[in-house]
């Protein structure tokens, strides 16, 4: 029997949804990486989903019809420094203000739920273009200290920087490699991290 009114989504619904389509129905690879929660520019902001795969790290904000928009915008000024794509998956009750708001770079997913079966269905407006703001200091940000001070030892530029303030060290790894390699470092740390509550 189908159901004349619609039922809002909320946060959970989606993030089943969302995950279990990029795992099962994109492309993934054997490196592609999923993330729950990825803290950016260290705690300022936490985004729902990141997905780092071939080099790229796409995050993915969640806005569900019981949420709010409110806080998108200073979401989205932190976000735009650290990703090399963003999506922002929407309820149908906000999509409406939230093309208002967002860049036109950003993807667009619809979240409703499925009148048949309450099933989240999501569907894809538009595709999420590369970001042409990502800020190089804000990418070695997601790192650890440590982890920052490891890539600089591999490329023997690691010299008198153990005892220098985190800001130091991320500013000499965005000064020794160009974006798109200082990118592929950072995502290759990510992916290898065992233990994400041990790092600061």
């Amino acid at each position: 029997m189908v159901r004349s009114i619609e039922i809002p989504t909320y946060d959970k619904l989606i993030r089943t949804a969302l995950k279990e389509k990029l795992e099962n129905y994109g492309e993934p690879t054997a490196s592609t990486t999923i993330i729950d929660e990825l803290g950016v520019l260290h705690g300022e902001a936490r985004i729902d989903l990141a997905v780092i795969d071939e080099g790229l790290i796409h995050g993915y904000e969640l806005k569900s019809d019981v949420d709010s928009l409110s806080r998108l915008p200073e979401q989205m000024r932190i976000y735009n420094s650290v990703f090399s794509k963003l999506t922002l998956v929407v309820g149908k009750k906000h999509i409406l203000e939230a093309i208002k708001i967002i860049p036109e770079w950003w993807g667009i997913t619809v979240a409703k739920i499925s009148n048949e079966n309450d099933t989240v269905l999501l569907y894809n407006i538009r595709e999420a273009d590369l970001n042409p703001i990502q800020d190089s200091i804000s990418i070695a940000r997601l790192l650890w200290k440590e982890e920052a001070i490891s890539i600089l030892e591999d490329v023997n530029k690691a010299y008198g920087i153990r005892s220098k303030a985190r800001d130091f060290i991320y500013e000499r790894l965005a000064e020794v490699f160009d974006k798109e390699t200082l990118s592929t470092k950072v995502n290759e740390c990510l992916c290898a991290r065992r233990d994400w509550r041990v790092g600061v």
